[in-house]
């Protein structure tokens, strides 16, 4: 059964469904499921969901933009009370805190199912290498599922979660996602948080996303996404500004740097897709060099980067040398003899594949290739471990080492009824017009992701925010995220609690004094918008100048001062921003 985010909260909204009602039917049908055991490396019970689940009935769902949806979580990835493995059972440990993405999740409302398989340490693109068995692909048990997230995407294919979490260092957020036919986003690198992540290669690890359709990958990106300075890896997201020109150029690679490893049905399905890409006015097709993305993936498993998976985990494998899968020990082993020299002179290769790649994409704004050139059956890849894992990363191993955004998505079945995917990817940033790009070729709802018009930003300290229930309104009319600020320290925070959903109203002080900075959000409408939207605000709400932590004037919404003695109304400015009332009541 297909369960999408869409779906389940309409579910919700309409009373035919409850996020207990739901949650216990999920339950009942992965007890019947006889593959549970090699999907599942720890499944949350009754108990343990209990608090998600009392929580959930009582808030107001309006305010939760994930309300009451299940989602599972790769288990190199934290949940507070919930051993973390890494596929490696003498690696166990239970961490204290969720990862930063999890806590967020959750604080949206979504319901986390437990942790699911992969290959050991993040590390394949096959799915076979786990000491607790191999996820059944849906489509075809006989074929892999593709890893290194394999039991991320098997869940969502399975209709047990709406989305899950995976992470990407090489391919492990897309090629599961082919082979399972799912959306597959891989964001920018360092705009997901990675604290709380048993790392594979620290400076390229990316948190990923698997669903059913870009709409939801995006609800769940929007409400992940943001900067967390805890983690070192991490950067300011500032993509919501970026877009594709009216008419997009999309490179192909040239038909001499295609690999298919001999599978026709996949070369075919792949020249179908171009046919159809050249039919959409909106899109001009224009093959491009693709050595440069090539010469940069064989450094991935060849280079430098092997000694960092050796940095992440390589300790404690030389102090427990029978713990590790032997696939997964002998390629980490070898990060353990590379000198400084080397990496140093691989670093400088990368160096050149980037100035290369910098060119070529000057040329286009995204590029489409095959999520992989083939894919293997579960036999296959135990006769040839290293080789059939080496080749499903021919399209995706250059990815982060380049710096790109990119998402996997469905593209048809063969006539053997194997998946067949496509992916696209732009520089580092774009993952909004990525999103949009993909939306509209499947024909999904989604804001333009084309040229902006004429524009004007507004500030926001409330539901409005990224994330939060009432964001979809500016989503609905083409508002764009800007970036976060703060107001100078003369405003105070006023929770609303007469007013259904609760809000902040923000509230200047007489000349300025006794105040304090809040932090907002600048968000961009186009201009012809601006009145549908001020006609959503409800009073004592209305548009005001608002003076900004450096000194600025911007437009924004304040509240009538009187409000601010109502018994109804409760002083929040000590939380400084609405996120941290909002969790101070979870």
């Amino acid at each position: 059964m297909r369960r999408t985010v869409d779906s389940i909260l309409e579910s919700y909204r309409a009373g035919t469904e409850t996020p207990r009602g739901l949650i216990s039917r999920i339950q009942a049908e992965i007890d019947a499921d006889p593959g549970r055991d090699a999907l599942f490396i720890r499944r949350l019970n009754a108990q343990d969901l209990e608090p998600y689940l009392l929580r959930l009935e009582r808030e107001n769902p309006s305010m939760l933009p994930l309300f009451g949806v299940p989602f599972v979580i790769k288990d190199n990835i934290d949940l507070a009370g919930v051993p973390t493995t890494a596929a490696c059972p003498d690696y166990a440990y239970t961490p204290e805190h969720s990862s930063f993405v999890v806590e967020l999740l959750i604080q949206a409302g979504a319901i986390p199912l437990g942790k699911v398989n992969l290959d050991q340490f993040a590390t394949g693109l096959v799915g076979v290498r786990s000491p607790y068995g191999v996820p059944s692909n849906p489509i075809n048990p006989g074929y892999i599922p593709g890893g290194s997230s394999s039991g991320s995407a098997v869940a969502v294919a399975q209709g047990y979660a709406a989305f899950s979490l995976g992470t990407d260092t090489a391919g492990s957020g897309r090629v599961p996602a082919a082979f399972n036919e799912l959306i597959g986003l891989k964001p920018s690198r360092g705009i997901l948080s990675n604290r709380g992540v048993v790392p594979a290669c620290r400076s390229l690890d990316c948190v990923s996303v698997f669903a059913h359709t870009v709409g939801d990958a995006r609800a769940v990106f929007e409400a992940i996404c943001r900067f967390d300075p805890n983690d070192d890896f991490a950067r300011p997201y500032e993509g919501h500004a970026i877009v594709f020109p009216d008419r997009v150029r999309v490179g192909i690679p040239d038909v001499k740097d295609l690999c298919f490893f001999g599978n026709a049905s996949y070369e075919n399905k792949f020249y179908e897709y171009l046919d159809a890409l050249s039919g959409i006015p909106q899109v001009e097709l224009k093959t491009i060099d693709f050595a440069p993305f090539l010469d940069a993936a064989r450094l991935l498993y060849e280079g430098s980067w092997v000694a960092e998976r050796h940095a992440a985990v390589g300790g404690f494998l030389d102090r427990y040398p029978d713990a590790a899968h032997p696939v997964t020990a002998s390629i980490i082993a070898k990060g353990k003899a590379l000198d400084a020299t080397f990496v140093f002179e691989n670093m400088y290769a990368l160096q050149r594949c980037r100035r290369r790649a910098e060119s070529v994409m000057r040329e286009v704004d995204l590029v489409v290739t095959p999520t992989t050139g083939t894919h293997y059956r579960v036999s296959e890849v135990l006769a040839d471990p290293l080789q059939t894992n080496s080749n499903l990363g021919y399209y995706t191993n250059f990815m982060n080492l380049l710096d790109f955004a990119a998402l996997a998505i469905p593209a048809d079945r063969t006539a053997s009824g194997l998946p067949f995917g496509v992916t696209l990817f732009a520089p580092s940033q774009s993952d909004h017009a990525l999103m949009g790009f993909a939306a509209m070729l499947r024909n999904e709802p989604f804001s333009a992701y084309t040229r902006a018009e004429d524009r004007m930003e507004l500030a926001v300290c409330g539901a409005h925010m990224r994330g939060l229930p009432l964001s979809q309104q500016w989503l609905s009319i083409g508002g764009k995220y800007v970036r976060e600020i703060s107001t100078a320290p003369a405003y105070r925070m006023i929770c609303l609690h007469h007013k259904d959903p609760i809000r902040p109203g923000l509230v200047r002080c007489p000349n300025g004094a006794d105040g304090a900075s809040l932090e907002m959000e600048l968000w961009s409408l186009p201009v012809d918008q601006v009145g549908r939207f001020l006609s959503m605000i409800e009073e004592p709400l209305g548009l005001g100048s608002i003076e900004t932590a450096d000194g600025k004037w911007v437009h924004g919404f304040l509240c009538e001062a009187a409000v601010a003695s109502l018994p109804s109304s409760e002083d929040i400015t000590h939380h400084g921003s609405w996120r941290r009332f909002l969790a101070s009541r979870y």
